[in-house]
């Protein structure tokens, strides 16, 4: 669970000269008692994005801190912790100051996000709070008493972009065609924002596109990815109710999500609510949402509606199951193997197929008469077996294609059971900023609430995006992958 720590303070200096000591991203060890020593690496400059400070505290602990932004005209610089012996995981802190109206003082705001090992949540948000943040305001005060003399403010730092590194596909084919390079993220223009991602989707759209199967939806070179979550550095002009240090996921229709650090339209983004964190979001806001518009819109899930659920221990699928016997359909799912079985009967079907030789349809013909509903991931291996399971007016949703392209679909044969069939695309249903967020918080709640079981995640490092697409299509994996960068 991403714990917060929030803290806030009135400093008794006019804000340029509390900033002069602040935008310094070095000049802690001078002014914080719990800072020992500190040298910003490779001789860059303190007031350079990117730039990294290696630090020792008095109790001997070793901190190296990244400078992700900075801005003069904001008062307001994002950081972000590389290395710690403190057990503080993916630490990003934001420092915000504003002039205080009735007074030639400053307000100085301190906020941050991270994780912590479990059972010692309460013990680091109460050392930040209070050996970093209220320690540190403490000092700041009494070093400004004393009169140190002002510092040097270069002009129109922080709009620079950031060091990153992405995945990327320069040549269709294989996994072995993913290959980690170092990029740059650019600034956020209007309307967009700039994020510092912890943890990206994997999804079997993203195998597709590498495989080169829709070349118009991600020309080469180019940058794999739908969905990520991570916190905000900083955002564009234009842009309403995100600010930098907010926890934020999206889903987007442009590839481009196997990054460490992103730039991309802010109308993508939600914020988290407190209680979902960064990995969570990233393995469950498209599957989620997926799963949503395919049980409400297309498949009208009621009660006793016979849904027929094709990979049902998968990402996707094992929501389906979930959500669809919440609604008491009688969910009939195939998997490959017994264990996934045991997986998909732990998410609700009420009967599952093992049917690693693709035949299933005259079993779920004899368990209820035919399906009213079919989630089709399969594609062409599972044409004839889906025309053979399907009960009249069946609706058979074509989701994914995982055993090779669909070929087209004779209108006889539809004709023969007055069956309908759907090829519907996620971003057409979260097409506008409302939609989206109204469909994200129907997958919250559905999580809280326990309708949605919490997601089995399985984690690979960015650079190794080659593996995580290898276990994906070897059908061996169960749940959802995520690259951590």
């Amino acid at each position: 669970m991403l714990q917060k720590v929030v803290r806030s303070a009135i400093i008794d200096a006019p804000i340029a000269r509390v900033w002069e000591v602040l935008r310094d991203f070095n000049s802690h060890d001078q002014w914080h008692d719990v800072v020992d020593r500190s040298r910003i690496e490779h001789g860059e400059p303190s007031s350079r994005v990117g730039c990294v400070r290696s630090f020792t505290l008095k109790d001997g602990n070793r901190i190296r801190e990244q400078l992700l932004g900075l801005s003069d005209s904001e008062w307001k610089s994002t950081y972000c912790i590389l290395e710690a012996t403190v057990p503080l995981h993916r630490y990003v802190a934001t420092v915000t100051l504003k002039p205080v109206t009735d007074g030639d003082r400053t307000f100085w705001h301190w906020e941050s996000s991270f994780e912590a090992p479990p059972g010692r949540e309460a013990e680091l948000r109460q050392m930040v709070a209070e050996g970093v943040y209220e320690a540190g305001f403490a000092n700041l005060r009494r070093f400004l008493s004393l009169g140190h003399p002002p510092l040097v403010i270069p002009a129109q730092a922080g709009t620079q972009g950031l060091p990153a590194r992405e995945v990327r596909l320069s040549r269709y084919g294989g996994p072995q065609e993913l290959e980690a390079v170092p990029c740059t993220a650019a600034s956020p223009g209007q309307g967009e924002v700039r994020i510092c991602q912890l943890a990206i989707g994997i999804n079997f759209l993203d195998v597709y596109l590498r495989r080169g199967w829709i070349p118009g939806m991600l020309p080469l070179p180019g940058v794999l990815g739908m969905e990520a979550a991570g916190t905000i550095i900083d955002v564009g002009p234009g842009v309403a109710g995100l600010l930098p240090g907010d926890p934020v996921a999206y889903l987007c229709p442009e590839p481009g999500a196997y990054r460490s650090i992103r730039t991309l339209a802010a109308r993508h983004v939600v914020r988290l609510p407190q209680q979902v964190d960064a990995e969570t979001a990233a393995a469950l806001l498209l599957k989620g949402i997926t799963a949503d518009y395919l049980l409400r819109d297309l498949g009208r899930i009621r009660p006793g509606t016979r849904l027929l659920v094709h990979a049902a221990a998968g990402g996707v699928g094992s929501l389906l199951c979930a959500w669809a016997a919440r609604l008491r359909a009688t969910v009939v799912g195939t998997v490959s193997s017994e264990a996934k079985a045991r997986i998909a009967r732990e998410q609700g079907c009420a009967h599952v197929i093992v049917a690693p030789d693709g035949k299933f349809a005259d079993t779920v013909q004899a368990l209820c008469g035919g399906a009213d509903v079919i989630v089709d991931g399969l594609g062409a291996a599972a044409v004839d077996e889906n025309f053979a399971a399907a009960a009249r007016r069946c609706h058979w949703i074509s989701l994914g294609q995982a055993s090779g392209p669909l070929p087209p679909l004779d209108p006889d044969r539809l004709l023969h059971k007055s069956m309908s069939f759907s090829r519907p695309v996620v971003f057409d249903y979260v097409a506008t900023p409302g939609e989206l967020q109204e469909r994200a918080d129907r997958v919250w709640r559905a999580l809280e609430a326990g309708v949605l079981p919490a997601p089995r995640i399985e984690r690979f490092a960015l650079a190794a995006a080659r593996d995580a697409h290898a276990k994906l299509e070897s059908r061996a994996s169960t749940g959802s992958l995520l690259l951590v960068p």
